[in-house]
């Protein structure tokens, strides 16, 4: 493991890049790894800043996105398929468009949907609500949810490398500044978006969102929420291999 990231599967394997969302760590894509290695893929799962290892950076967006290429250029030999979830499907987003020849192609879960209006306030009072709340109590309540809905060994591997509510606030906050759907237009490249059909601030809001965008492949996950990837891995897994294996060589 290096500091920021951290490596599975051969080195000559077709390369993933998994991006965490907020308050999670790279530990979030447990499950894939561990099929996607096992399949012959390069893995590399990213701690983004404020989060992990980097857990002592302030998250900005720009170096978000400086870090993501970084392990591409290093460990992806300059190209690869990022893989993002809720934080982690706008960091992605802001990678393809600004560097659309390092994203051979984009895989975007419950992130799809465009922080303006009404939605940029929500974003802003959950990232200053997770900033402001007292950690510890918030960590020992996730440990315990998530026990009950995974199973004590999802979810210490999710939650093996730590929480960080005050870190992934930030993150959102930051959010609630920006526009994505340029950047997802700029990129131009093969996009799988996955909602699951219970997470509905994002399954609502998919059809405006990529509306008028080409490329763009959609699925549904079958009683998935948010964590559509630990909800239901199988499904997640198969979705984004079916996706990977249908790209052009």
């Amino acid at each position: 493991m290096t500091a920021g990231w951290e490596v599975a599967g051969p080195a000559d394997g077709p390369a993933i890049v998994f991006v965490h969302g907020a308050v999670m760590t790279r530990a979030q894509w447990r499950l894939q790894v561990d099929h996607f290695a096992g399949a012959g893929y390069r893995c590399v799962s990213v701690d983004l800043p404020g989060h992990g290892t980097l857990a002592d950076r302030a998250f900005t967006l720009d170096d978000a996105v400086a870090h993501v290429i970084h392990a591409i250029d290093t460990e992806a030999g300059g190209r690869a398929i990022l893989v993002g979830l809720s934080l982690g499907g706008y960091v992605s987003m802001t990678v393809a468009g600004l560097h659309p020849e390092r994203v051979r192609a984009l895989v975007l879960a419950g992130s799809t949907r465009e922080p303006s209006g009404p939605t940029r306030v929500a974003f802003w009072f959950i990232g200053w609500g997770l900033s402001v709340a007292p950690e510890p109590v918030l960590r020992a309540y996730i440990a315990w949810l998530y026990r009950a809905r995974y199973g004590r060994d999802v979810a210490e591997a999710i939650l093996a490398n730590g929480y960080f509510a005050k870190g992934g606030g930030a993150a959102i906050r930051t959010l609630s500044s920006s526009r994505f759907r340029e950047r997802l237009a700029a990129y131009g490249g093969p996009v799988l978006v996955i909602n699951g059909d219970l997470d509905l601030v994002f399954r609502l809001g998919e059809r405006r969102f990529i509306e008028g965008l080409d490329g763009i492949t959609s699925r549904r996950i079958r009683s998935a929420a948010h964590l559509s990837n630990v909800d239901r891995p199988e499904e997640f897994s198969k979705a984004v291999e079916g996706f990977i294996e249908a790209l052009a060589p």
